[in-house]
């Protein structure tokens, strides 16, 4: 089996072209080469060059046939500019690679020129190239999610009891602790990144069905003996395996199940990421300062407000997961395609792909900064926990009075106390303490030690620990 070309790395490009001036979150990043044009291009032509060789593999193209198109078969032989705008007299830019790629090969072997493309259709090559793109992008993007996962774990253990106050509807609920959301956050990431194994390792298929999905093409330059269940067999994995793809059942020209589950895969991960940003957000707000994303000079100046040090890498993360969705939609709504390739949908598919890989891929890259260098501040959690002189933990008090009056005595008493403790900024625990219905029934040392909200966590420090011994899913290496 042949290597596959790795994506060409970051070059200057044109004034015309793409340079992520709009998109900051995948600008620089590993996966902005992996899914660039001169990626995209050079994964096409590994797909006619595995198809060349597996021909070869079934005794209908020479060998020495497919070794001239593989050599040829290299992105900077070709002009991605002059493909792209040939495509617009095909809709589709694999007709002028075809032609391309036979005069490259033509000049360097004559004989091989003719078994360029043999057999085969755009949406093949297309496709094949489409579903490699995903498969680099896919191993980047997973890794850097295992990356997330393993620096929230260590701040999930680091800050287990690390009290701080639960916010539900924005307002102050009840304690937690930040090792049990930190916990939450590596969930969403092993989660995301289990979500696209599954499909790095199966659900990326090799596109093989000729000019309508029948496969005509490939039967008819095997010759009149061949057989076309045992061609279509061994051609199908051994193109498979020149790809380091997966087979298919069916053709899938017009049955896009592929393309719609890498989407939702990705507007997961990009959700995912986006929960663990909006949290950092709401956490770093001044008033709040309960963390802070890691400082680098001159990261998150404002150009009006020398004072301030904006939350940068949570705020392209979100930016990611407000955009990942839509996007994804896009693909979902090119499933019900017409007859066997459709006019405009498959079309359809071409950028959203891109945008959803290059933008997760550039969130989770992103967030691999974010969570092994942000900066936890319990001191501001306990100020934050104090901010309301204990009403954080009046569902305690009500639990341990219901019992003594009654739930719904208990339940209006703790009501009429707390609003009566915030409407004159005393403790909770002074109020009740004064009430003459609680005289005898709750002393002022049991309300204190009942509101503080260190006692009140519950099942927070054990639920980090099964988070964090509870083994994952097997894992298929990477191809």
């Amino acid at each position: 089996m042949t290597p596959l070309h790795e994506p060409p790395g970051p070059a200057t490009l044109p004034a015309h072209l793409d340079a992520g001036l709009l998109s900051p979150v995948r600008a620089g990043t590993p996966v902005e080469a992996a899914v660039g044009d001169s990626a995209w291009l050079q994964a096409m032509l590994d797909a006619e060059a595995a198809l060349a060789r597996a021909q070869a593999r079934c005794g209908t193209v020479p060998a020495h046939a497919a070794e001239a198109i593989t050599a040829a078969a290299r992105a900077d032989l070709l002009d991605v500019r002059e493909l792209a705008l040939a495509a617009r007299e095909t809709a589709n830019p694999v007709v002028g690679l075809v032609k391309a790629l036979t005069a490259v090969v033509a000049e360097r072997s004559p004989e091989a020129a003719e078994y360029v493309h043999r057999g085969s259709t755009s949406q093949d090559v297309f496709d094949t190239g489409a579903m490699l793109v995903a498969a680099r992008a896919l191993r980047l993007i997973v890794a850097d999610l295992r990356a997330v996962a393993a620096a929230l774990a260590d701040l999930a253990a680091a800050h287990r009891d690390t009290v701080m106050a639960a916010r539900t509807l924005t307002l102050h609920a009840v304690p937690t602790t930040f090792g049990l959301k930190a916990a939450g956050w590596r969930q969403l990431a092993l989660d995301a990144a289990e979500r696209l194994e599954r499909i790095a390792h199966g659900g990326l298929p090799v596109a093989l069905g000729g000019a309508a999905g029948t496969l005509a093409g490939y039967l008819q330059y095997a010759g009149e003996g061949a057989d076309p269940a045992a061609l279509l067999d061994e051609l199908g994995a051994a193109f498979a395996d020149e790809t380091g793809l997966a087979t298919s059942v069916l053709p899938w020209h017009a049955l896009r199940t592929p393309v719609a589950d890498l989407g939702a895969a990705l507007a997961h991960t990009a959700g995912a990421l986006g929960k663990i940003a909006a949290d950092v957000l709401v956490l770093a707000r001044t008033e709040v300062g309960e963390v802070a994303e890691p400082a680098v000079a001159g990261r998150g100046a404002s150009s009006a407000m020398p004072h301030k040090r904006n939350p940068v890498l949570a705020t392209l993360i979100r930016s990611a997961a407000l955009q990942v969705p839509a996007l994804a939609t896009v693909l979902m709504q090119c499933l019900p395609t017409e007859d066997e390739r459709s006019a405009g949908m498959w079309h359809a598919e071409w950028q959203p792909l891109r945008e959803c890989l290059r933008l997760t891929g550039g969130a989770a890259h992103t967030a691999v900064e974010l969570t092994q260098g942000l900066t936890v501040h319990p001191e501001r959690m306990r100020a934050n926990l104090d901010a309301t002189g204990g009403q954080l933990v009046s569902e305690r008090v009500s639990a341990v009075l219901t019992p003594r009056l009654g739930k719904a005595e208990a339940r209006e008493l703790l009501t009429q106390a707390s609003q009566l403790a915030a409407g004159t900024g005393r403790p909770l625990a002074d109020v009740l303490a004064e009430l003459p219905q609680l005289a005898g029934v709750l002393s002022r040392g049991e309300a204190a030690a009942l509101l503080d909200p260190a006692g009140y966590t519950g099942a927070a420090g054990p639920l980090v620990d099964r988070a964090l011994t509870a083994p994952q899913r097997a894992r298929t290496p990477a191809t």
